[in-house]
């Protein structure tokens, strides 16, 4: 039991499945054993490389095997599996897992910390509710609209109660049992945006007790929502070499079909986390209006006036997005403010 180098782990609910292996590459077990008995079992197992799939409780457990002195390293599923042989099980799982972390160049996956999880289940929590909120928004003026009432785009006319006002109004027109179920509505969609705006609040209350958001919000386009959110995925800034490798990670780079010396580039990938590309974007655009009332606009703005007028508004949002991620990577990793 000496002689093992790397330990595969597949991740389950209740049983995993262990494949260990020695410095040659070859098996010294492999073996299925119970969720309590994990711990037990790598306790008595000396120090090795412990490779899991980045999946469902994968970053607790790298942090729990790390604590037993093994060095807990987390890969993408997708890097792992050219290296499952045959049918799929867990068996080979975990030997593809092994491995796939035997191969120096196989990306690996930070594991993020207890605090970057819970901040990042805020986050997720929140994006449902709005999503919630703006399916009750969009259901509701749909109604309205089958019985010929056009309601204003925007959360100001539910928020300040003028379509309850129209539903008394209309009350005998467009009777009860439609004026129950517009109420109804009403009510979800405020119960949802009160819902929300307590979120808002916990991410302020995250902003002001860390130095690192605070200076991320210096940045165009980066609010509260965005700082926090940039904290939570980033993790160590330093594991990506330079602000591109960052970019390209949540996939706001150009998609490369390269052969033959000639550079082909295409649409940005759409890598990596959504929900952060979709932040990111949404900030570039609120800066890029910002930038266009401005008297006396700086480098930054007048790059992306320009590009808006040479290809077009939304294009060039995404390449300022695309600015905004390798500024924020460079403002974590140097641990300086933005230089306007």
């Amino acid at each position: 039991m000496n002689n093992i180098s790397i330990v595969g782990i597949d991740l389950a609910k209740h049983v995993f499945q262990l494949h260990a292996v020695d410095d040659s590459g070859h098996k010294v077990f492999s073996k299925k054993i119970k969720r309590d008995q994990l711990r037990t079992v790598m306790a008595n197992l000396p120090p090795c490389i412990v490779a899991m799939e980045a999946c469902g409780s994968a970053h607790y457990w790298a942090r729990e095997i790390s604590q037993l002195g093994h060095d807990a390293q987390l890969l993408p599923p997708q890097a792992v599996k050219p290296f499952i042989q045959g049918h799929k099980n867990d068996a080979r799982d975990a030997a593809g897992i092994a491995e796939a972390a035997a191969r120096p160049a196989t990306r690996r996956v930070t594991v993020k910390t207890q605090e970057q999880q819970s901040l990042q289940a805020l986050h997720r929590v929140r994006s449902r509710l709005v999503r919630a909120r703006t399916a009750v928004g969009n259901e509701l003026r749909g109604l309205l609209n089958e019985v010929g009432i056009i309601v204003a785009q925007g959360h100001r006319v539910i928020r300040q109660g003028d379509i309850r006002q129209l539903l008394d109004e209309r009350h005998d027109q467009l009777g009860a049992t439609l004026c129950n179920v517009i109420h109804d509505l009403l009510d979800e969609w405020l119960a949802l945006d009160t819902r929300i705006a307590e979120y808002d609040k916990r991410l302020e209350a995250y902003v002001q007790a860390s130095p690192c958001t605070k200076q991320l919000m210096s940045v165009p386009g980066i609010g509260p929502v965005n700082a926090t959110l940039l904290v939570s995925h980033m993790g160590d800034p330093k594991r990506f070499p330079n602000g591109r490798q960052f970019s390209a990670s949540i996939g706001l780079v150009p998609r490369q079909y390269s052969s033959g010396g000639k550079n082909v580039l295409k649409s940005i990938t759409k890598r990596g986390n959504s929900e952060v590309r979709r932040q990111l974007v949404h900030g570039a655009r609120a800066a890029l209006r910002q930038f266009q009332r401005q008297e006396h606009p700086d480098r930054l703005a007048q790059w992306v006036i320009r590009l808006a007028a040479r290809v077009g508004q939304r294009k060039a949002i995404v390449a300022l997005a695309n600015k905004m991620a390798r500024i924020c990577w460079s403002i974590l990793a140097h641990q300086r403010s933005y230089q306007a």
